[in-house]
């Protein structure tokens, strides 16, 4: 599929895309562990071109340079380190403990001299030196996350942080922890691989949302939390300065004529800013939010199937011109293209098939 707008490649367009994969029984896994795939700039075809056979690689991440892909694994208690050579093969450099079980999320710091880990199961963060060849040193600070478990019997017995981005600025991780309903705030010293709790240490969400995953807007001081269990997002006022989170609005992510049971997953805010779209395990869908311009709260414009059961992760390519939409329990990738005045997804016919997708890179 060629540009529309050009007929030609952008030049940032993607030449590579990682996806992670579930592999075992107890995840109804299909997958073999991380799929390597070569992107055709003007067609954008996918063509797989490695795996690599690693248990449950959910959560990927870059280090700040492009040189080295960091994945930590479900239901496991290590991280994983590999290099990445120009024809985007990737190699394993090493492994560490992860401090916790069942990590789900990690970062890199914008130093790039170390790596942040959220261990759902455990209720704990931890951060790992990187060393100059990429490798992982022992976790230099490992913390636990205080609250009183919410409402639901099953989904909210203890601690379970779920996401831990660093805001635009680069000071500071927000954790959104999916069993306390709480979002916890913490600064980052990089100079010693510590997180020090901001001021207050977190916002309370709504009882038994569950909130899992947080989206940044490009320009305005706005966070999105998407709330797992109610599925619903909420709107942040964002300051970057003290690292602290004004709840401001709450928006359902599900039509109100959808009458089953549905979760949601992940949470995209487009480039532009414009739009905000989140998905919906159960309705398998992706809902889209247009964006105030001036407040920066959400209005719900649509709901645009998956094509596929269970979307775990969306995720939008480098270009904004696409979304991914990785389909975990159809074994699919599906491809949309995204219209940058309308903020619709219009399905292109890509359909990329890989077992039990649950991450997408590009690179």
């Amino acid at each position: 599929m060629k540009d529309q707008r050009t007929n030609v490649a952008s030049p940032s367009a993607p030449r590579f895309a990682y996806v992670g994969c579930y592999t075992t029984k107890e995840r109804n896994g299909h997958g073999k562990g991380l799929a390597v795939y070569r992107i055709d700039p003007v067609s954008r075809e996918w063509t797989q071109s490695q795996t690599y056979e690693i248990v449950n690689p959910s959560f990927l991440a870059f280090d700040r340079n492009r040189r080295f892909l960091y994945t930590v694994h479900g239901d496991e208690t290590f991280v994983s380190a590999f290099s990445l050579d120009q024809g985007g093969q990737i190699r394993l450099v090493n492994q560490q403990t992860s401090g916790g079980k069942n990590a789900v999320h990690l970062s890199v710091d914008p130093s790039n001299r170390f790596l942040l880990i959220a261990n759902y199961s455990s209720g704990t963060l931890a951060v790992f030196p990187i060393n100059p060849d990429g490798s992982l040193g022992v976790f230099c600070d490992q913390v636990s996350l205080p609250g009183t478990p919410g409402p639901h019997k099953t989904e909210q017995t203890a601690s379970h942080p779920h996401d831990i981005p660093f805001d635009p600025a680069g000071r500071f991780v927000v954790v959104p922890d999916k069993g306390l309903d709480k979002v916890f705030v913490f600064r980052f010293d990089a100079s010693t691989g510590k997180l020090i709790p901001a001021t207050p240490p977190s916002v309370a969400t709504r009882s038994g949302a569950g909130p899992r995953h947080v989206g940044f807007h490009p320009t305005k001081p706005v966070a999105y939390v998407i709330n797992e269990l109610d599925s619903s997002v909420t709107t942040y006022r964002y300051d970057s300065e003290r690292g602290t989170l004004q709840p401001v609005q709450i928006v359902p992510a599900l039509p109100t004529t959808f009458t089953g049971d549905s979760v949601c997953a992940e949470i995209v805010v487009s480039p532009s800013g414009k739009f905000v779209y989140g998905s919906n395990r159960g309705h398998d869908s992706i809902t889209i939010f247009g964006v105030d311009d001036v407040a920066g709260t959400l209005t719900p414009i649509g709901w645009e199937p998956t094509q596929g059961k269970t979307p775990r992760f969306i995720t939008i390519d480098p270009t904004g011109d696409y979304l991914y939409a990785a389909n975990q329990d159809s074994d699919i990738i599906v491809t949309f293209r995204v219209n940058h005045q309308t903020g619709k997804l219009i399905p292109t016919g890509q359909v990329i098939r890989t077992g039990s997708p649950c991450c997408i890179l590009f690179v």
